[in-house]
């Protein structure tokens, strides 16, 4: 196993002028092809700072990104939080590094870009981890992250912040300490330079989110996701209690990609965090077998 290094910032421009953000965990032996880790919804690289580095560590070059609107990179255009949209901010970013191909490491929305890149330009990607999310996104679910990322929180402290963290995640990670949580809360808020606390993502991006639950956009998903599961390695991570990603809608994705590798993480709701054992053994596993 190789030393993993520490992030690099990295920019790079968008087709429309935006200059977007990332961290990259690049080193001089990086072995294998590289991986693009995209957050999900309201998210950004940030999430990936635990298992960016350890993948590194096993010889890729990582890179997570924050998609247009998110984190570091700037909001542009509310309508163009598009999925072509940030397939072509990807593309750029690969022309940028000057990588061919890339497996995507994709959690929830980062799973949909995955699987819309596939459609558009499958000859850039060498594989996919879609971690919980497929072609069919659960109501439940969306209505639950509706709830609180269309509109920004009242959040005054970082103490505030840790309880507002709770209070939307609480479920999803019953097993966190205080520590988790003050590093979950830093992910989702940014202190404004008069010492202002405000979300790390511009709430317009969950404001099309209902969309995705359409009959005609669950189809080209489906169609999309054969497109990429029959003609690339892919795995898919399922947090047992999730609520986008059901169990009836795996066993169907399983149907029509015979080849598709699939790990549930016992405990996990939506989203695994990457640090679970059967994550990393899943990740080990995946990347020894399609480098």
């Amino acid at each position: 196993m190789k030393h993993a290094t520490a992030p690099k910032e990295i920019r790079w421009t968008s087709a429309d002028g935006l200059d977007l953000f990332a961290r990259d965990y690049g080193s001089a032996d990086a072995t294998g092809c590289p991986v693009i880790c995209i957050p999900g919804l309201t998210r950004n690289s940030l999430d990936y700072e635990d298992v960016a580095p350890w993948l590194a560590g096993l010889g890729r070059h990582v890179i997570a990104v924050d998609l247009r609107g998110r984190g570091l990179s700037p909001a542009g255009d509310p309508a163009r939080y598009r999925l072509p949209v940030y397939v072509d901010d990807v593309l750029a970013l690969l022309d940028r590094m000057g990588f061919e191909r890339v497996h995507i490491l994709g959690t929830s929305l980062g799973g949909m870009v995955a699987m819309q890149m596939a459609r558009s330009h499958i000859d850039r990607l060498a594989g996919a981890v879609l971690n919980d999310v497929g072609p069919t996104i659960e109501r439940a679910g969306i209505e639950r992250i509706s709830g609180y990322a269309s509109t920004a929180p009242d959040v005054q402290t970082w103490p505030d912040a840790v309880a507002y963290a709770r209070h939307i995640a609480g479920d999803v990670f019953p097993h966190y300490g205080e520590t988790d949580w003050q590093r979950f809360a830093a992910r989702m808020f940014v202190e404004t330079p008069d010492g202002a606390l405000q979300p790390s993502y511009d709430p317009a991006v969950a404001r099309q989110a209902p969309s995705w639950l359409m009959p005609v956009a669950r189809f080209v998903m489906w169609r999309n996701f054969r497109r990429l599961a029959r003609r690339r390695p892919a795995l898919v991570l399922r947090g047992e209690r999730s609520d986008i990603l059901s169990r009836s809608t795996l066993a169907r994705m399983h149907r029509v990609a015979p080849r598709l590798d699939s790990e549930e993480i016992p405990g996990a709701a939506h989203t695994p965090d990457l640090n679970e054992p059967a994550v990393r053994e899943a990740l080990q596993r995946f990347f020894r077998e399609h480098p």
